[in-house]
C-alpha cells in the first residue's frame, strides 16, 4: 500500500527476488499505478508513480519474469507499507 495515499499497489503473491535489492513485484493492482517517461541520469526508463497520491514508487523493467508478463516493478521499500492479509485462506 502506498505509505501516502493509502492505496493499494502491489500484493505479496506477485513479489519475486530479482536480485536487484529492492523489493520486486511482477504486477501492480490494477489502475493504482500510472507509467510516466523518465529520461534522468542519461538512461531511458519507465518511473511508476501511485495514480492517486502521485507518489515516486520506483521503475519498471521489461526483465521481470516471462511466465507472469515480463515485467520486473522496482519499487522503493520505503513508499510500501505491507498489510497482511487477514481473510480465512
Amino acid at each position: 500500500m502506498d505509505v501516502v495515499s493509502g492505496e493499494p499497489l502491489f500484493l505479496s503473491k506477485d513479489k519475486f527476488d530479482s536480485g536487484c535489492g529492492w523489493p520486486a513485484f511482477s504486477r501492480p493492482v490494477e489502475n493504482n499505478i500510472r507509467n510516466l517517461s523518465d529520461l534522468s541520469h542519461a538512461m531511458v526508463r519507465t518511473e511508476v508513480r501511485s495514480r492517486h497520491g502521485d507518489s515516486h514508487l520506483g521503475h519498471v523493467f521489461p526483465d521481470g519474469p516471462q511466465d507472469t508478463g515480463g515485467l520486473r516493478y522496482c519499487i522503493n521499500s520505503a513508499s510500501l507499507r505491507f498489510i497482511r492479509d487477514c481473510s480465512p485462506p
